[in-house]
């Protein structure tokens, strides 16, 4: 169970690496994640920073909300992601394919 931060407002630049260098002053960083689009694989302009420790995550929004990550300030708010499991579940749902009789 960690605290997630959504960081909006990404440039085009930033990757994993630059996102979680700017949160691993915080001892309980655990991972940074910037979603991409699967094709062309450009950002999609906005990620996620998960930390171990909620009182952490606090400190972070507070202090990092409009710090420049590349060449943009970034804009955070607590991530409203509750159910991580279910939702990668039902996006692996293959929808049933219907079978149409040879002739």
């Amino acid at each position: 169970d960690d605290f997630r931060i959504f960081c909006g407002d990404l440039g085009n630049e930033v990757n994993d690496d630059m996102l979680g260098h700017a949160f691993r002053k915080y001892s309980s960083f655990l991972k940074a994640k910037v979603i991409r689009d699967k094709r062309t694989q450009k950002s999609k302009g906005f990620g996620f920073v998960s930390l171990s420790d909620p009182r952490d995550g606090v400190k972070a929004l507070q202090e990092m909300n409009g710090k420049y990550v590349g060449n943009r300030p970034i804009k955070l708010r607590k991530s409203t992601w509750k159910d991580r499991e279910g939702s990668e579940k039902l996006a692996k749902k293959i929808p049933k394919q219907r079978h149409r009789p040879e002739k």
